[in-house]
């Protein structure tokens, strides 16, 4: 039986993505002290890369808060496959997003927030964390944005 978290997500027509395997040599989530901490996720559904490129050089802000939202849908489906049960989350404790930015874009807590808004319309006041946006020259496979996570569960 689905959970409340699992009805909200049927509720607002949200699917999840399978949760990726990690890239390289790390692993996708560690637990300790009631703390899940969520590796960084890029915009992926299912095994295909989307929003590739840079803000500030062909990304529209729109595209760049899209990805941020598909990372944030990678951290819930990486939460569901650690926790087992998405009730367990008590917190939304912090979000890190990095914005594959050119040195004049200084939008990226606009791109952020497609991440943020996500985890608030999912979660309600468990979804409210703190959070950096940041701007680098490259991200990994060429994406967009790169969010990760620190999660309370209990």
């Amino acid at each position: 039986m689905a959970g409340a978290i699992e009805a909200r997500l049927a509720a607002l027509g949200i699917e999840l993505p399978q949760a990726a395997a990690p890239a390289a040599n790390y692993v996708p989530t560690t637990m300790f002290g009631g703390v899940l901490y969520v590796a960084g996720q890029i915009p992926m559904w299912n095994g295909e890369r989307r929003f590739l490129g840079t803000l500030g050089a062909g990304v529209a802000i729109a595209d760049g808060q899209a990805a941020a939202r598909l990372c944030a849908l990678n951290i819930i489906a990486q939460a569901k496959r650690a926790l087992g049960d998405l009730d367990r989350i008590t917190q939304i404790l912090r979000l890190g997003g990095f914005v594959a930015s050119t040195a004049a874009f200084g939008d990226q807590p606009q791109v952020v927030n497609g991440a943020s808004d996500l985890m608030v319309e999912v979660f309600g006041d468990k979804g409210r964390h703190a959070r950096a946006a940041v701007g680098v020259s490259a991200l990994p496979f060429g994406v967009a944005v790169e969010v990760e996570a620190t999660i309370a569960y209990a």
